[in-house]
């Protein structure tokens, strides 16, 4: 009798409403329909983002050929108002700005036009403004350091220089790095905070140089008549500037050489031409006046351990005495 009770008592009834299979059967209904929107909305959202990379990629190639048409519009503005001045430092620089602004420009707007806003892109460099920071150090270090470069002007294009171990031409300074053309016709890309962190050497900046040029001479020739066939020839050359005078000094006393040095100055034009011939011609005139090129030598010194003669003959009048032994007898003494 309470077992039924319980069971009677604790069943629950039934909730009121349609029964379970209908309910199931509408909400499928929803479910595709709402499908079927989800898919409208699908199909215009891919079109409209067609659109959107279409427009971006119209404003890319604009960007890109309106760059070029920026740098170009630059440098001829500014060759214009340099006109009388042949430094084309400030022009390649200048278009090399410009370029990259309008560059930076249309990244922005294609942004924008993809559903980035300004506000969102400002944001997320603010926020990571320290990784962009280190991730870009090398790039940044470059611009501030042309931006000096071009400031201080420690030379311009077409100057001879050498920057970190390599002599070349200037053929162009722009945001990134500095571009030089070598003996060899190679082009060298050295950047900018290489640039103005490493010892520069201009030989552009001087018009007049000076040429050190070392020759040996023998111990056994005439040191004076050397230095006057030496200081001669110079002397002989037209391009060879007469104030300060050609001179040759004495400057290192060699195990078997004397090096002379002879110093004289000439335009930077022509600075290599007349040092490559005056060593031809001090050649001639050496081995013309008598000189012989001296070569290293060694001298062999050969000893022998021996008694001087004097010594000999002492000895064999004087010998050595030899020292006697005399044994002792044990016998008894008689008394």
């Amino acid at each position: 009798m309470l077992i039924p009770f319980l069971t009677a008592a604790i069943r629950v009834p039934p909730p009121p409403g349609p029964p379970p299979l209908e309910v199931a059967a509408h909400r499928a209904l929803q479910i595709a329909d709402g499908n079927t929107h989800i898919l409208h909305i699908f199909i215009a959202s891919t079109g409209q983002l067609a659109v959107n990379l279409v427009i971006a990629a119209v404003i890319l190639t604009a960007a890109y050929w309106g760059s070029r048409w920026m740098a170009g519009l630059v440098r001829r503005g500014v060759r214009r108002l340099n006109a009388k001045s042949s430094d084309r430092t400030l022009e390649t620089f200048a278009a090399s700005l410009s370029r990259w602004t309008v560059i930076v420009i249309g990244l922005v707007a294609i942004l924008e036009q993809l559903g980035v806003r300004e506000t969102s892109i400002l944001a997320v460099l603010g926020a990571a403004s320290l990784a962009v920071g280190l991730a870009l150090q090398g790039a940044l270090g470059n611009v501030a350091a042309g931006v000096m470069l071009l400031i201080l002007r420690l030379y311009r294009v077409g100057d001879v220089v050498e920057i970190n171990g390599r002599a070349g031409t200037v053929k162009a300074l722009d945001l990134f790095g500095t571009l030089l053309s070598d003996a060899d016709n190679l082009d060298v890309f050295v950047p900018n905070s290489k640039v103005f962190g490493d010892v520069i050497i201009n030989y552009s900046t001087p018009s007049n140089r000076r040429m050190e040029l070392n020759f040996r001479i023998d111990y056994g020739d005439d040191l004076d008549r050397a230095i006057q066939v030496l200081v001669d020839c110079a002397k002989a050359d037209k391009r060879v500037l007469p104030k300060p005078p050609p001179d040759a000094r004495v400057t290192t006393l060699g195990e078997s050489v004397v090096t002379v040095a002879l110093h004289a100055w000439a335009p930077v034009n022509v600075y290599w031409d007349v040092r490559f011939e005056m060593i031809r011609r001090a050649k001639l005139a050496l081995d013309a006046a008598g000189f012989a090129v001296p070569y290293p030598h060694q001298v062999a010194v050969e000893r022998t351990d021996h008694a001087p003669p004097k010594r000999k003959a002492l000895k064999a009048a004087n010998p050595a005495p030899r020292t006697q032994k005399t044994a002792l007898s044990d016998a008894p003494s008689q008394s």
